[in-house]
């Protein structure tokens, strides 16, 4: 068995790289990278040569291109002290290349050849003049670009995903005073009264490494971090995984005692607080609640995170869908082409032949009549607005079961154990539940782990229709906002999420069936 999974986690991550490579070449080849200029503002106010460099910091930016300009070359020269300043001093671009002095002529020869051999396409954007003086967004430029290869964006993304965070963090040159790691027994948080285990960094991305809380599941630690992706635009500036996990929702305030000694009524939640360079210097109030620069932090929200949302909905829908069609498909096989199974039957093919979108809609309209809620609220405290989220997942859900289960359980009742069981006096519910039940639910147990898991993914249309804050409709979001870092996080946790779900599937299934073994046969 444990040959059989590992194996078979093997194949999965195989699939998982092939997907995500897949999902790439469509984003970052197949489709038009100035989409995601569509709702720039700043971009569609830039003009002439400051435009096409914003183009590119922005590609760059979202992992398009690799992109160099030559003031970046020169800076780097003088820091790696190749040049000194007065030489970076003297090295400036003429309006046109004939324009340039002898000085800078070199260094961009230099900067041409170094960035041509690493397959960099070099663009030198002349001055734009008008009446004779540099025009808006006209200043002249020379940049090094390339595309970055699959392989590359590849290899990067997946040798990144795992980070451990260490005490070097931090820049060198950056005053932090002694770096290291710091064990307490009474987190200074809560004032140093309470026992509270914490280890904490200083040099550190952030400041506590391990602590504990109220919160579910109490211990959590921070010296190793899953990336999935910095967004861009649904949640700037935050991981994928982050997006996905934090709360939503209004602010929860409580008597919050800061590192400084401050105390305030607060959202902040301390214990998340990552290293931000400079930040107390450009701001009186993080100078006043923090005394070093850990003052980036996550604020605490009443509502639940996205994927909780979508956990909670989905389990719902699922607990619901097996209380439904369990049942309506034993009853449907038991009385085979009777009423039941006639009614039965149109509610498949009906569920199974209208779009989903349709019925997603007419269920709307149907419970908005009835004065259900049509549109999700984090801030109200009415469970009522699960209700047709629940509903709308459920039920096409109910009628796939019925199917399979009534399909299986039909095909067992015409098998030969059953015709010897009638034979050797064994009454029908005797046959049907204790025989033919329990072979046809072997093959509905292998859906269970995928049912769970899957609730975790959301569902794309339903959220998006109900307006739930979930996961898949932070995938449609993403699409939406061309956040390419979040559709290829949403796509890859979809994809493990998948692959764990077959492996459990086939684990819970030999277990619920001593005839199914996935040891090696050969021994």
């Amino acid at each position: 068995m444990t040959k059989y999974v590992l194996k078979r986690l093997l194949h999965g991550l195989f699939a998982i790289i092939v997907v995500v490579g897949i999902i790439m070449v469509l984003i970052y080849t197949l489709l038009n990278r100035d989409l995601i200029f569509a709702k720039d503002l700043t971009w569609q106010k830039q003009a002439n040569n400051a435009k096409v460099t914003y183009s590119y910091r922005k590609w760059q930016e979202y992992g398009y291109v690799d992109y160099v300009t030559f003031q970046d070359y020169v800076n780097k020269l003088a820091k790696n002290g190749e040049i000194d300043e007065e030489t970076r001093a003297g090295i400036s671009l003429g309006r046109k290349a004939e324009k340039d002095d002898e000085l800078t002529a070199e260094y961009v020869k230099k900067f041409t050849e170094e960035y041509e051999k690493q397959g960099f396409t070099i663009t030198r954007l002349d001055a734009v003049l008008s009446r004779k003086k540099i025009a808006t967004g006209g200043q002249q430029v020379l940049f090094a670009a390339r595309d970055k290869p699959l392989h590359i964006r590849l290899w990067n993304y997946f040798t990144s995903i795992i980070s451990v965070d260490t005490v070097h963090y931090v820049n060198e040159e950056t005053d932090i005073g002694k770096r290291g790691l710091t064990f307490t027994t009474h987190d200074p948080l809560y004032g140093g009264k309470t026992f509270s285990p914490a280890i904490m960094g200083n040099g550190t991305k952030h400041k506590y490494l391990l602590y504990f809380d109220n919160q579910f599941p109490f211990i959590h630690q921070n010296l190793l971090t899953i990336n999935l992706g910095e967004s861009y635009s649904v949640n700037y500036g935050r991981d994928v995984l982050e997006t996905m996990t934090v709360s939503q929702g209004t602010y929860i305030t409580r008597p919050t005692l800061y590192p400084t000694g401050h105390f305030e009524d607060s959202a902040d939640d301390l214990h998340t607080a990552t290293y931000q360079p400079g930040s107390r210097e450009s701001s009186e109030l993080l100078s006043a609640r923090f005394v070093d620069d850990y003052t980036d932090v996550v604020t605490e929200k009443a509502g639940m995170s996205k994927m909780g949302y979508s956990f909670v909905i989905g389990i719902l829908a699922s607990i619901l869908t097996y209380l439904l069609g369990l049942p309506l498909g034993v009853f449907m096989a038991r009385h085979k082409e009777g009423l039941v199974d006639k009614i039965g039957t149109v509610y498949i093919v009906f569920i199974m032949a209208v779009p989903s979108l349709a019925y997603i809609f007419m269920f709307k309209a149907i419970g908005g009549s009835m004065g259900l809620p049509t549109t999700f609220d984090m801030n109200s405290s009415s469970k009522l607005m699960y209700v047709l989220p629940i509903v709308s997942l459920s039920l096409p859900a109910t009628g796939n079961l019925m199917k399979w289960l009534r399909r299986y359980m039909v095909d067992q009742m015409n098998s030969d154990y059953v015709k010897f069981a009638r034979s050797g006096g064994l009454s029908e519910n005797e046959i049907f539940f204790k025989h033919i039940f329990k072979n046809a639910a072997i093959p509905i147990v292998h859906g269970i782990p995928g049912t769970v898991l899957g609730a975790l993914t959301g569902a794309l249309i339903t959220e998006r229709v109900y307006v739930v804050p979930g996961t898949g409709n932070l995938l449609t979001q993403a699409i939406n906002a061309y956040d390419n870092s979040v559709i290829v996080g949403v796509a890859l946790f979809y994809a493990a999420i998948t692959v764990v779900s077959i492996v459990l599937g086939d684990v819970l299934m030999a277990m619920v069936d001593p005839r199914i073994s996935f040891a090696d046969e050969s021994r």
